[in-house]
């Protein structure tokens, strides 16, 4: 293969948009990459914030991942596209679909095109949190713990949650879905040209991280388990599946339409799905023991370790810990913070709101100068918080906040908790609440590794990847003094979609084994950060201040 010209194409489905990049399997070089913007998703369609309601519809994600790619073989020119070897995705997670027995979403036939519920129900959408503890009560009836691989707590984040409350709110769902598909497993099958449910394979990542899909049970927990949780579930194990696959593994070779929609070659690998964050760590070079931080709007926060020396552990209140989820060969285990960038972004909002809803009533410019205005102050808020907030000396009286606005994810999820700030006075200003807020996230993100520690896993250090690891070096400098340990920041802009290019490359027969398409295609790290130490201690103290008000929040929220 030395010899040869290999490319491979990641595609790394975020939040608000899907990126696709092509990548040189056998140097790492990345040729092109191309971003895609949902459209529906970004009009706030079949989504409602009050009721923490968020949909997205399948027609995003088909029209980005067409766009995407052939932008980028445009871009890459001369003869690439005919040497393209395979294709890998990573997507959100969990987020899941109504699909008919041919595989297709329910909300691509004309009767459900409008319906939120025959939509993908992206990670963030918490209107099953009444389902999740249902399930959490539950669980407790049984002599097997179906809970000890996530934690022991389930989220209203998750599968299962999902999938009761959408059938409990919609007859119409009831009556015509087939089985509930994770995004990640979804784009594969389309890509494969899979016309047949039962046919589709599923990835170990979802399956045991988030549908309590386990080895040690045979496969997902007895129908038992679910038909005495709500009649309406009896029998839905059969509508779904019993076997996985890791992401080393191929979904198929490309069909013959995607093949021609793509301008590629017939022979493409498609490989298993995972989510972003995993590949993210995969892209971003993870290693035993260290902490890697996909930091986006929300943070997962992935571990991996030699299964024989983790064999026994279940650590509480996390992801999930699911063998090969990650690294075949390797426990994986997952925590991670419901709000990270979206804390930032929701304050940001809160400011903006005067210049968005009443700039557009000046008389004093023309409109298409107020809408520039408008863009260009609301793109520099966050820009300008962190100069002014970095000014700021730190004490043990200075404004503190809770991370909490999305809820808690880990440790222990509590999607029901809700963000504060206390300490509030005259002299508070924006850049001493975003100042708050940024170290609350920290002293989340110190809880995490508290919870590691305490349970025997050792945090050798932290490799911080995603957005706002690579444009905010306030953040990232005050995550090194909170943690007091040191955080190096991966080189590569798209660690995601790097990632799920280094699976291509496996999954393609490129490489054996994913290790070894990290180590070629691995682009480094470009910047390292090491705690203050002379604000540990002052960091301490508020960290103990953080855990006091976190726990008066919670008990007060029951």
């Amino acid at each position: 293969m030395n010899s040869q010209q290999a490319y491979v194409i990641g595609v790394d489905y975020g939040t608000d948009s899907v990126r696709s990049i092509i990548v040189n399997a056998l140097t790492g070089e990345e040729i092109a990459a191309s971003v895609f913007y949902y459209p529906r998703w970004k009009q706030g369609l079949f989504c409602n914030a009050s009721l923490n309601q968020f949909r997205q519809h399948p027609l995003d994600y088909v029209e980005g991942l067409e766009y995407t790619i052939k932008d980028c073989l445009a871009k890459a020119g001369g003869n690439i596209a005919t040497n393209i070897k395979g294709i890998s995705i990573d997507t959100t997670g969990s987020t899941p679909i109504a699909v008919d027995k041919q595989g297709t979403p329910l909300s691509l036939l004309p009767e459900f095109k409008d319906n939120p519920n025959a939509m993908f129900v992206l990670w963030k959408d918490h209107t099953s949190v009444k389902e999740a503890a249902e399930i959490n009560i539950h669980a407790t009836k049984f002599e097997t713990n179906y809970l000890q691989f996530v934690g022991g707590i389930y989220s209203s984040e998750w599968f299962w949650s999902k999938l009761l409350f959408i059938l409990r709110e919609d007859k119409t769902i009831r009556d015509n879905i087939a089985s509930w598909v994770e995004h990640c497993d979804w784009i594969p099958f389309l890509l494969t040209g899979g016309n047949d449910i039962t046919k589709l394979k599923r990835g170990v990542c979802s399956a045991g991280h988030k549908a309590l899909w386990a080895a040690e049970f045979g496969g997902l927990p007895p129908n038992d388990f679910f038909a005495s949780l709500d009649p309406l579930l009896d029998g839905f194990t059969a509508k779904l599946f019993t076997e996985t696959a890791t992401s080393s593994e191929a979904a198929g070779i490309i069909s013959t339409e995607w093949a021609t929609r793509l301008g590629l070659p017939a022979n493409v690998v498609i490989g298993i799905g995972a989510f972003d964050c995993h590949m993210g760590a995969v892209g971003g070079q993870i290693e035993p023991y260290y902490l890697s931080k996909v930091m986006g709007t929300s943070t997962c926060d992935m571990l991996v370790a030699p299964i024989e020396e983790v064999d026994g552990k279940l650590i509480k209140g996390i992801c999930g810990q699911v063998p090969g989820s990650i690294i075949p060969g390797m426990m994986g285990m997952e925590a991670g913070q419901s709000a990270f960038g979206d804390a930032y972004a929701w304050l940001k909002n809160v400011l903006a709101w005067p210049v968005q809803n009443i700039l557009s009533q000046t008389n004093l410019i023309d409109t298409s100068t107020a809408e520039a205005l408008k863009n260009e102050i609301t793109d520099k808020i966050i820009t300008e918080l962190s100069k002014e907030a970095a000014q700021i000396e730190i004490d043990e009286k200075t404004e503190l906040a809770i991370d909490w606005q999305n809820g808690r994810r880990t440790p222990d999820a509590n999607q029901l908790l809700k963000g504060a700030f206390t300490g509030l006075g005259l002299g508070t200003d924006a850049p001493r609440m975003f100042r708050a807020l940024v170290e609350a996230t920290c002293f989340g993100a110190k809880k995490i590794v508290d919870r590691f520690i305490e349970e025997g896993i050792p945090v050798k250090g932290l490799i911080g990847l995603g957005g706002v690891a690579k444009k905010s070096p306030f953040i990232m400098q005050m995550m090194a003094d909170v943690m007091n340990m040191p955080i190096r920041i991966h080189k590569s802009e798209q660690t995601c979609a790097l990632g799920a290019a280094m699976f291509a490359a496996t999954a393609s027969g490129i490489y054996p084994k994913v290790e070894d398409a990290m180590q070629v295609m691995g682009q480094g790290f470009d910047a390292e950060y090491h705690p203050n130490q002379s604000l540990v201690s002052v960091y301490a103290k508020r960290y103990h201040q953080y855990t006091t008000l976190g726990g008066f929040i919670e008990n007060n929220s029951k």
